[in-house]
């Protein structure tokens, strides 16, 4: 931006310079007016524009309104004159607008409550290949409830029955105070989970009391020694909160898994200061690996420590799937130790909603699926899927995607742009530039007054149901009761113009304790991953072995 243009944003932001304008525009209309000099049209033009901005400000459905009076209806004049222009100025920038039309309009549609049907058949193209359907019975069930759960940590003395959709990762410093009230209170209101992400518990998402999963990575924020280090004491002093519910070690996400972070000090204000314990103004670095324990065996060890720290509730870990024979040295320190840790959450690197460099959001990590099937196959060939729960995150916004990643495996999802949607964020990917227009990615006290907390739980808690309800629907529709009776052999995918295929003949799915008996040479190797990798997996380190 030109040095004029920052003098003129210091007096007057640009987003409140059209209605600005207008209220100038409106007095000398005015004053020309009571001269003789023009006619009444202008004046009174010129103050309905006024008025319209001050309306815009006052008003709490919608963001980009508030942050930007008068001049953001041109947005909406866009949508309304669709298709045509809408899919000119919109649509046709895939680059900008990685995700579809169609399914940001669905999230909106159902954050709002507003009708998700529509007619003249589907808009998707059925003789492509990649297209994917449920089969449905012909003897639907009646399901009263779309309350589905899951029981994560049976075994503990304060075990969580969670919702089959919950708030995915997503800190505190990367969304605003006003989004992690919204989130919670929609969660509070919904009965679901809202993951704090790795920027710890702050002020924001205790003020409603909704369920947490508190997300411990490698910085240790909130939880953290001045030199950087794990405290023990700090962390059960917050672990042994009710409100917090699941404990997960953050080793890995989609968005850039393996790579570090580091929070300016211009942008660690005294609350994010406060929430993750460490010096405000002071660059926060977020380290590419955990300190706390360096081999398989000091995970679960750790794993166990956090559990006896925070009362004996669920422990768990989130990761993006790396090299498989890192994670099959998991897997033998299960063996060795005995210690399970009570759930997995595998996030896929098509997901994430924060800003990372484009080679890690789009070159490294493996996509969900196959990161899903891995870790489920790999338990279930070990007989210890029976004690760990499965939590998918990659790209969650509709029912099918829910339905399909568990009939690969998966227990429950969590979504992070589905919710940020029902924010009401419009992917106008100014996330790390501190400007975002609807208050939903921004620590600037003015813009995030746009997002009003008590409209957009609402949405959250709307989108959340209504997506849970469609789930509902689906479950009827294939014969079943419950979507953890969803299996490969429901789900048809189409190869190619003249093929198609159960996802379970085109995926692997191994036997219970097949791998077991493979790598005591009872049986052959289900895949090459498991006869290539397994080998050099080790316990005792994470680096491969032979």
């Amino acid at each position: 931006m030109p040095v004029w243009l920052h003098a003129i944003d210091r007096i007057v932001p640009m987003r409140y310079l059209v209605w600005t304008l207008c209220g100038i525009g409106c007095i000398a209309a005015t004053w020309s007016w009571s001269v003789g000099h023009i006619g009444a049209f202008w004046p009174v033009a010129s103050g309905l524009l006024v008025l319209t901005g001050v309306r815009d400000t006052l008003q709490a459905r919608r963001a980009v309104l508030r942050n930007y009076p008068v001049i953001g209806h041109l947005r909406f004049l866009l949508e309304f004159v669709r298709p045509e222009i809408r899919q000119y100025f919109i649509e046709s920038d895939t680059e900008a607008y990685p995700f579809s039309r169609q399914q940001r309009s669905l999230v909106y549609q159902r954050a709002k409550g507003d009708p998700d049907k529509r007619p003249f058949g589907t808009q998707l193209d059925v003789h492509a290949a990649g297209y994917e359907w449920i089969n449905h019975s012909l003897m639907p069930t009646v399901v009263e409830s779309h309350d589905f759960r899951v029981a994560i940590g049976a075994e503990r003395a304060q075990p969580y029955v969670a919702s089959v959709l919950n708030i995915s990762a997503m800190s505190f410093g990367s969304l605003s105070g006003n989004a992690i009230r919204a989130l919670n209170k929609g969660a509070r209101r919904g009965g679901f989970a809202h993951d704090t992400g790795e920027g710890s518990i702050s002020v924001h998402h205790r003020e409603h009391g909704g369920d947490l999963i508190w997300e411990v990575a490698s910085g240790y924020f909130g939880c953290r020694n001045d030199d950087g280090s794990f405290s023990p004491e700090r962390f059960a002093a917050a672990a042994r909160d009710p409100q917090v519910k699941l404990i997960e070690i953050k080793l890995s996400q989609g968005a850039k898994p393996g790579h570090g972070g580091m929070l300016p000090g211009a942008k660690v204000t005294a609350e994010i200061a406060a929430a993750r314990g460490v010096p405000q103004g002071v660059d926060c670095i977020s380290p590419a690996r955990h300190s706390a324990f360096s081999t398989p065996v000091e995970l679960l060890q750790f794993i166990q420590r956090l559990r006896e720290l925070s009362g004996d509730k669920p422990v768990g870990f989130k990761f993006c799937m790396g090299h498989p024979w890192e994670w099959f040295a998991i897997c033998k320190a299960m063996l060795a130790t005995g210690i399970v840790p009570d759930f997995i959450v595998v996030d896929g690197s098509e997901g994430g909603t924060g800003a990372a460099p484009v080679e890690f959001i789009d070159h490294v990590g493996a996509p969900l699926q196959e990161g899903l099937l891995l870790v489920h196959n790999t338990l279930v060939g070990l007989n210890l899927r029976d004690r760990v729960r499965i939590g998918a995150a990659g790209k969650v916004t509709s029912a099918f995607d829910m339905a399909r990643l568990m009939a690969m495996g998966a227990d429950w999802c969590n979504a992070a742009r589905g919710f940020m949607f029902a924010l009401g964020c419009i992917q106008a990917q100014h996330c790390h530039t501190g400007t975002c227009p609807t208050g939903v990615a921004t620590q600037d006290p003015v813009r995030q007054q746009a997002l009003v907390v008590e409209d957009k739980a609402d949405r959250v808690f709307h989108f959340h149901q209504n997506t849970l309800d469609a789930l509902r629907e689906l479950v009827q529709a294939a014969g079943l009761t419950h979507p953890n009776q969803i299996r490969a052999t429901h789900i048809v995918r189409r190869d190619d113009m003249d093929v198609v295929r159960l996802l379970s003949n085109q995926l692997l799915f191994i036997r219970p304790g097949q791998l077991l008996a493979a790598a005591n040479g009872q049986a052959s190797w289900p895949h090459a991953v498991f006869e290539l990798y397994w080998p050099q997996a080790s316990a005792d380190t994470f680096a491969p072995q032979g």
